[in-house]
């Protein structure tokens, strides 16, 4: 690929393993690449960002059982996704054979021997979610002679991230990962993006690696594989990241990047299908005749007023939603059932939960299949970042705040700053 842009020749890897513990409980059972933002799992964003400039084919370097369930079970080859986004060609997705990676740089490692990879590669994070410009990335790459190109972006907190000190010539010199703010060189993180030659596979068998997996019993991006290739004096260059770029690391950032999205901030995808007129950002989803019925049922009792909307809404398929609701700059997934007098603000409610009567859900993340029972005389109350699991039944007169509770519980009480877990 030297010297011009041949996007279906190159191969995107994702590397999804561990289970995101900075997302828990969103990922007790899920895989953090499959969690469901705006109604559609978390990577199925970037990947048509991607599939949409040209590529054609994707590896997902899964590690452990439930990232390979949920993203094979999900997207198998990729002919769904192909006919959902209508990409012609279609996509074709591969997944990493059943060998347990020491590490995002080993995960990479192992599916470019695998599948004699020999073309360039673009690796990238599946809790990321990102626009990249990738024809001006590769040339970027291929005019600087880069073995290595790092996408970053000037972030106002450090705090979490690989942090990279660059030259005039945008040239890396050093790489630190999660520095404390004093330590950090500069404000440029990176995002995990990293287009990557095909020689890299040399780098992957040499002696300093070896040790390296020996010593550390760890082959990351981030900790071993930047820092081991700038200091043998490699040519690793930076790029700026223009284009939008979420971490969705954390349920605080899970919610920030929804919100943006929700505002057409994600230049791939800014319509969510069902917009309910041209100067709103109300989407009421609906394709079969069932659910087209419903859909107008909603939208007929939003401009009745029975049902208040502000800001940016997203509401899914076959949903039932009664008089009194209010739902401010929130996402509600499908076959949700939302009672009387309900108030639900800043927060993403996801598939088959059903909210019962005057509850309030502010700032907060509710899984699939939750269960809230509430009643005028005991209302519920879920606020500041609290996170419900998949399958949790909350019981009526609860007020969780900043609370964190694991799937398959029945819960009752107040709980302020608490993690909930069976057992």
């Amino acid at each position: 690929m030297r010297d011009n842009y041949a996007p279906e020749r190159l191969r995107v890897i994702v590397p999804v393993g561990g289970i995101a513990k900075r997302l828990l409980p969103l990922t007790a059972e899920t895989s953090k690449a499959c969690i469901r933002l705006l109604n559609r799992p978390m990577i199925e964003f970037s990947l048509l960002s991607l599939a949409r400039q040209g590529i054609r084919n994707f590896i997902f370097g899964v590690k452990g059982y439930t990232n390979y369930r949920d993203l094979h079970d999900y997207f198998e080859s990729g002919y769904g996704f192909s006919a959902r986004y209508n990409i012609t060609p279609r996509i074709h997705i591969k997944y990493q054979p059943n060998v347990d990676d020491l590490g995002s740089a080993d995960s990479a490692r192992i599916n470019m021997e695998y599948y004699n990879v020999r073309d360039p590669v673009f690796a990238v994070q599946g809790d990321n979610i990102f626009d990249v410009n990738l024809k001006e990335l590769v040339e970027f790459h291929q005019k600087k002679g880069a073995l290595m190109t790092i996408a970053l972006r000037e972030v106002g907190n450090v705090e979490g991230y690989g942090i990279a000190d660059i030259d005039k010539d945008m040239r890396i010199s050093r790489f630190v990962e999660k520095p404390s703010p004093k330590e950090a060189p500069s404000n440029l993180a990176n995002t995990g993006l990293y287009m990557v030659s095909p020689e890299i596979r040399k780098i992957f068998k040499e002696e300093g690696i070896k040790q390296l997996i020996k010593e550390r019993n760890r082959l990351d991006f981030g900790y071993d594989f930047i820092p081991y290739v700038i200091e043998s004096g490699r040519p690793v260059y930076g790029y700026i990241l223009k284009g939008c770029w979420y971490d969705v690391g954390t349920p605080k950032r899970y919610l920030e990047a929804m919100q943006d999205m929700l505002y057409g901030r994600f230049s791939s995808l800014t319509d969510f299908g069902g917009k309910i007129s041209e100067a709103t950002k109300i989407w009421v989803q609906g394709e079969s005749s069932e659910s087209q019925k419903r859909r107008e049922e909603i939208i007929r009792k939003i401009k009745q007023g029975k049902i208040e909307v502000e800001g940016a809404v997203l509401i899914g398929r076959h949903c039932q939603i009664s008089d009194g609701v209010r739902i401010v700059n929130s996402c509600i997934d499908n076959y949700t059932k939302i009672s009387k007098g309900v108030v639900i603000e800043n927060s993403a409610v996801m598939d088959r939960t059903i909210i019962e009567e005057k509850a309030e859900i502010k700032e907060s993340i509710l899984g699939r299949h939750v269960t809230i029972l509430s009643s005028s005389r005991r209302p519920t109350k879920i606020e500041k970042i609290s996170v419900i699991a998949d399958d949790v039944i909350i019981a009526e007169g609860c007020k969780l705040t900043s609370t964190k509770i694991y799937p398959h519980q029945h819960v009752r009480g107040e709980f302020v700053n608490q993690t909930l877990m069976l057992g």
